[in-house]
């Protein structure tokens, strides 16, 4: 049989067919190996952490256990990069203030940077108090039980993130503390008080967060967004909220940032709140004032505004994230490394430095290859989130955490967060409604959207609101089983 000269067409045709064959297998192999490139990035992480563990520990006692820890320990850290830091970050990102690359380039900046140079360099006794060490009877048990509450934790949130609700990372730690302690030494193991003060926080962290927002979204909304002339409004109002968000922010970050640096009480915190807070107002009122010349009369200007102060409360929410949580998060490997080295399971924990690191880049990491679906769950299918309301949601956190630990009320800052963005919905749902009975009662002849129709444009979506709540309500309950089950399997091979 002859060869196809190279110019026939049906050479060409064939070799067209060839190519689109190629370049669909090419197609195929990128869908196909995608899912496969985040997993397995995490997974060399997870080594590279057992293997920092064992050229530390060598062949000291207990080196095998503080070894499988210390992959634990990276296992959660990805799982709080995934899950957690997308409360901070994602309000912002639904705003369209920051891009997904630059919110989690921010993240991976700023959650380091506390976790390293302000992370708490103390973990008080197990998780808060939760269980009583002692109970334990001795250092390889207690070290067990850890390791499951470590393993426990780490599997929830990634479930969690999986099915795409946002949980509190330290709700998930205190519900592993507390299950390997119950199947360890029974139910009296348990400081039942710490418990129901926890429980209580799932119900005040939301509602004073949600609350806080929604006041603030009624604050822009009467007096910038209804007022005839938007842009002088906003000249008077928005350097009064930029002092109010700097201020709520520098007394947070004194409070709960930086407390390794320096021990700051509240009032010393609110007084430097205060004197920052006023600064600000003064350095904003001109500086807004430049930024809005020429802007039209419409709410689409005033986005403008709000875009850099937005910006920033991520980058300071996340840096006051990296300095709290880490620690909360990394605790059992802390102390099951304090354990193994001194055999002292009772006192205060110390956190080591590479034990930081690991959660400093495990969180990055985790951000960097599984946070975008998280974000975008916060940030835009809850409800619709602008650069005023994201803006709301933000100063909220800060303003939530400053008014609980002035009142004593353990919160979450997962459940604060998220909170906020239900409170601003809800109450935009609220504003809709009111707006429409005050137009019928005006123009009782011009037709209103029917109920249905209403009832259909819902601005808080109620599957993700339900979702994320009953993920919220089972954290601790679920995480306490996994890590009951856990341990006893554990301790079946062990002894």
């Amino acid at each position: 049989m002859s060869e196809q000269p190279q110019g026939d067409p049906r050479h060409l045709e064939t070799l067209d067919r060839d190519l689109a064959r190629y370049s669909n297998l090419e197609m195929a192999t990128s869908y196909v190996s995608r899912p496969i490139v985040g997993p397995s990035i995490a997974l060399v992480f997870i080594v590279l952490a057992g293997l920092a563990a064992a050229m530390i520990f060598g062949q000291a006692n207990n080196s095998l256990i503080v070894i499988i820890a210390a992959c634990f320990g990276a296992y959660m850290a990805l799982n709080i990069g995934a899950n957690d830091v997308a409360n901070n970050m994602g309000p912002a990102v639904g705003a369209n203030a920051l891009t997904m690359g630059g919110a989690i380039a921010i993240a991976v900046v700023f959650e380091s940077a506390g976790a390293l140079i302000a992370g708490g360099d103390v973990v008080s006794t197990i998780a808060k108090g939760i269980i009583a060490p002692e109970s334990m009877g001795d250092a390889q048990t207690f070290m067990w039980a850890m390791l499951a509450a470590l393993l426990s934790a780490a599997l929830w949130v990634n479930l969690a993130t999986w099915v795409g609700a946002p949980v509190s990372t330290t709700h998930s730690v205190v519900g592993g503390v507390m299950g390997a302690g119950i199947a360890s030494a029974g139910l009296a193991a348990v400081s039942w008080s710490t418990m129901g003060a926890i429980a209580a926080s799932w119900v005040i962290s939301p509602v004073l967060g949600g609350l806080v927002a929604a006041g603030f979204l009624w604050l822009i909304k009467s007096r910038i967004i209804y007022q005839d002339d938007k842009i002088a409004a906003a000249r008077k109002w928005v350097p009064v909220l930029v002092g109010i968000m700097a201020g709520a922010f520098a007394a947070y970050l004194a409070l709960k940032g930086l407390k390794k640096i320096i021990k700051i009480d509240m009032p010393t915190a609110l007084m430097i709140g205060a004197a920052i807070g006023v600064v600000t107002w003064a350095i904003m009122i001109p500086t807004i004032r430049k930024q809005s010349e020429g802007l039209e009369n419409r709410n689409k200007s005033l986005k403008v505004l709000f875009g850099i102060p937005l910006v920033v409360s991520a980058a300071l929410l996340s840096f006051a994230h990296g300095a709290n949580d880490v620690a909360n998060a990394v605790g059992p490997l802390a102390a099951i490394v304090q354990a193994s080295e001194s055999g002292d399971f009772t006192h205060a924990v110390s956190i080591p430095i590479w034990v930081m690191v690991i959660g400093a880049f495990g969180i990055s990491f985790g951000l960097f290859l599984f946070g975008p679906k998280l974000i975008k769950m916060v940030g835009s299918q809850i409800t619709k989130l602008n650069p005023m309301r994201a803006y709301c949601v933000a100063l909220s956190a800060a303003i939530t955490v400053i008014v609980a630990s002035w009142l004593g009320l353990p919160v979450s800052s997962t459940h604060i967060a998220v909170g906020g963005v239900f409170g601003v919905g809800f109450f935009r749902e609220w504003d809709a409604e009111r707006r429409i009975k005050k137009a019928r009662m005006a123009m009782p002849d011009r037709p209103v959207m029917a109920t249905e129709e209403r009832r259909r444009r819902k601005l808080v979506r109620r599957s993700h609101f339900m979702t994320i709540i009953a993920a919220w309500i089972i954290t601790v309950p679920a995480a306490a089983i996994l890590s009951a089950i856990i341990f006893l399997g554990i301790y079946t091979i062990m002894v």
